[in-house]
């Protein structure tokens, strides 16, 4: 028995090292008493590597000289040398006691390179990359990097793009390595469709969200290009849409995108539950604070019993309530709306919970995005700054006070926990667009005939917000140039503060056949007394020279030929409650502006003009508005009102009627002299007229209503007649890839025989 027990441990041994020695370095386990008797390794030795030196290879291995052969540690040492990314091919051997190391280096790359990319640039691919020049070599790593570019052809619209990795060899194992990309065509929206609507139409629906189909008109947008982000906006757009109509149980179920099989477009299907619509049943006001009269809040409530539930108006009386309780000197207050449905009779009954909010105090205020804008130019628009108390009315007055600003595509302001539970941090999110504008214009104005301009301007000077503008404009009346600047915040104050030059040539031949020349400048500054309630002052110096009057001109303005000076001071009081300067839906807007001359110069008058514009939404799209302005000027110390400076309505300011088209005439020449007392005003609605919302088309209905008279000049010679002249009519504007175009067409339906009437009225091809 001994010697057959002999027998097999001599065979487990002679098993053992000719597993051990397969290529491949891979030992089969032994048992314990086999792998005792394994020789001692007595050197390491490295072949086939080039760069790498040998004793760092071998520091990788968790086996070294001095231990016993042991399949376990060399398996280990096999998978820990391909870890490190260094090589191609390991092979682990062993010669009687030497263990042999053969490696197959990667190569290092010399140079990246992307063909067929027309769409994206390079600059733009290096940057997503992760593989540079004299980084080692791996297909995992190229792999990775077709994964990342295709993920950016795939974000700007390209799914059908492919992407094939090509290597080069070169001497001295290097590699040029270049992305062959085949960007293919844009991957276009197909078809919208909704599943589950019962009370809107498929076409009604995809008015209303951001993703669209595609068509022939939408080459200047993306917005039917499949994107992942624009479809989750597109759910909140749809819940939007059915909670301001009453539908309180509206829920997308799912928005499903499905890629054709040959990947040149999608099918997107939205999935809805619309629900029951409801009403509004009783609505109540609850406070928690102390002190708070709630009686005279419920002039903010904006929701009324027996209307339907509409979300935006009870956001917006959310706002109304915490602005109007913030004014009392609450600074932490929380309005909750609380809805309780009858599903029974179709009622909900809302309560707007007043209460004290979290005592949150703001920690810090983040801004991201602005790669040129300075962070100050965004910070001085917050209503908030770091430790005071977090109030979320000031926060959106803020968000919109930055939108204002023009500079921005995007702006989006969200809040998060700071470092403890009583601060936050308000975190800002911008997108850049362009505020530089080089303009070069021609067109046709129904007022200044056949018009050429260049115009060079940079609202966002150097990053600071500052406005710098110089304009060229020629057409069949007017010769001008204009350079203007503003500081809005100077001296690192809420001040705004410029200047403009100009000069002006006009030859006013619908006022009578004389040239007018004007030489000046303005000093002016602005700045706020309330956040709605704002004033500016100027000073202005300007020498007006009137010549080349016609023979046949009115006798009153050949008085007037010669040269005058003027030297004035003005301000300006606006109240402006409007939702937005740049496209105003709802609010009001009120202005008063006054002129005095006579400091110096040999002009002395003194100017009041009053005027005022409300703004109401009767549906997002169909938008109100009712203006209204006044004005009057007089002499001072016994000196008569000049040509110049009087009064001239018509045209833009009262539709129907040419420039300077109403007020006092030469009885003679019928040439208009203006006028020193002035009043208009005009109803508008405007509203969409159907077609894509790419086009950007809209119409409008007016009536427009005014009047001029008043002259220091009395007698026979002069038509003066201070009637009301009013028309009405209709305009089409379209907002073209080449700038506006306006058509108006207007009926007179009041006026004297004198008048000066236009009935239709139009501008195109302001720029391009």
């Amino acid at each position: 028995m001994a010697r057959f027990a002999q027998v097999l441990g001599t065979l487990a041994i002679v098993l053992a090292g000719i597993v051990g020695a397969v290529p491949g370095g891979i030992f089969a386990p032994a048992p314990a008493q086999a792998q005792s008797s394994q020789p001692i390794i007595t050197a390491i030795r490295v072949e086939g590597n080039q760069r790498i030196e040998a004793d760092t290879i071998r520091s990788y291995m968790p086996i070294a000289v001095g231990d016993r052969f042991s399949a376990e540690r060399t398996n280990r040492a096999l998978k820990t040398l391909f870890a490190t990314g260094l090589f191609a091919d390991v092979k682990i051997r062993r010669q009687n006691s030497v263990l042999i190391v053969s490696v197959v280096e990667n190569p290092i790359i010399n140079r990246i390179a992307f063909e067929g990319n027309r769409r994206i640039s390079d600059e733009a691919l290096t940057a997503e990359v992760q593989l540079r020049p004299r980084v080692v070599y791996t297909r995992t790593k190229v792999q990775n990097d077709v994964a990342r570019i295709l993920s950016i052809y795939r974000r700007s619209g390209r799914f059908a793009a492919t992407v094939v990795p090509k290597v080069i060899q070169l001497p001295q194992n290097r590699v040029d390595l270049v992305f062959e990309i085949n960007e293919g065509p844009l991957t276009k929206i197909k078809r919208i469709s909704f599943i589950g609507n019962k009370h809107f139409s498929n076409s009604t629906l995809r008015d209303k969200i951001a993703t669209k189909e595609s068509r022939w008109y939408r080459f200047l947008t993306t917005d039917d290009t499949y994107d992942p982000d624009r479809l989750t906006f597109d759910r909140e757009l749809l819940r939007r849409f059915y909670l301001s109509r009453g539908y309180v149980d509206f829920r997308v179920i799912s928005a499903v995108a499905e890629l054709t099989r040959d990947r040149s477009g999608f099918f997107i299907t939205f999935t809805i539950d619309e629900g029951k619509r409801y009403r509004l049943g009783d609505v109540e006001i609850k406070s928690k604070l102390r002190d708070l009269d709630v009686a005279k809040l419920k002039d903010e409530v904006t929701t009324v019993k027996g209307e339907w539930y509409d979300a935006g108006k009870v956001e917006k009386t959310v706002q109304k309530l915490t602005d109007s309780i913030g004014s009392q000197g609450y600074a932490f207050v929380d309005v909750r709306p609380k809805i309780e449905r009858d599903r029974k009779n179709l009622t909900v009954k809302l309560t707007y919970e007043i209460g004290e909010g979290p005592r949150v105090f703001v920690e810090r205020i983040n801004i991201n995005g602005n790669y040129r804008t300075l962070d100050k130019v965004i910070r001085r628009e917050f209503r908030l700054v770091e430790g005071d108390a977090f109030n979320t009315a000031k926060l959106r007055r803020s968000e919109q006070r930055i939108r204002n600003l023009g500079f921005f595509d995007k702006v989006d302001v969200k809040t998060r926990e700071g470092s403890a539970p009583d601060k936050a941090i308000i975190d800002v999110t911008v997108s850049e667009q362009s505020t530089g504008e080089l303009t070069f214009g021609i067109g046709l104005s129904s007022l200044e005939g056949p018009l050429a301009d260049v115009s060079m301007r940079e609202r966002n000077l150097l990053g600071r917000g500052q406005d710098l503008k110089l304009s060229f404009s020629i057409s069949g009346r007017r010769q001008q140039i204009d350079l203007s600047f503003t500081e809005p915040y100077f001296l690192d104050r809420e001040l705004a503060a410029g200047f403009d030059v100009f000069r002006r040539k006009i030859d006013v031949t619908d006022q009578g056949t004389f040239d007018r020349d004007s030489l000046g400048f303005v000093l002016r500054a602005g700045y706020p007394i309330t956040d709605a309630l704002r004033q500016s002052v100027r000073y202005s110096a300007r020498r007006d020279k009137i010549t080349n009057v016609d023979n046949s001109a009115s006798i009153f303005i050949k008085a007037q030929e010669g040269a005058n000076t003027t030297s004035s001071i003005g301000q300006t009081l606006s109240f402006d409650k409007r939702d937005s300067t740049i496209n105003p839906t709802e609010g009001y807007l009120i202005k008063l502006k006054q002129d005095v001359a006579g400091l110096g110069g040999n002009v002395r008058y003194l100017r009041n003009e009053l005027s005022g514009r409300y703004y109401y939404p009767f549906t997002p799209k169909w938008i109100g508005s009712v203006s209204g302005n006044i004005g009057n000027i007089f002499g001072l110390f016994g000196e008569k009102v000049r040509l110049n400076d009087r009064f001239f309505i018509g045209g833009s300011r009262l539709r129907g009627f040419a420039a300077s088209g109403i007020g006092p005439r030469d009885a003679a020449t019928l040439d208009a002299l203006g006028g020193n007392t002035f009043a208009t005003t005009s109803a508008q609605i405007s509203f969409p007229l159907g077609f894509p919302a790419e086009f950007d088309v809209t119409g409008r209905t007016f009536i427009d209503a005014g009047t001029l008279t008043g002259l220091d000049e009395t007698g026979a010679g002069i038509l003066d007649n201070a009637s009301v002249r009013a028309s009405a009519g209709f305009g089409i504007s379209y907002l073209s890839p080449f700038g506006p175009i306006n058509i108006d067409f207007a009926v007179p339906f009041l006026k004297e025989s004198y008048d000066n009437t236009e009935t239709i009225r139009f501008t195109f091809g302001t720029r391009f």
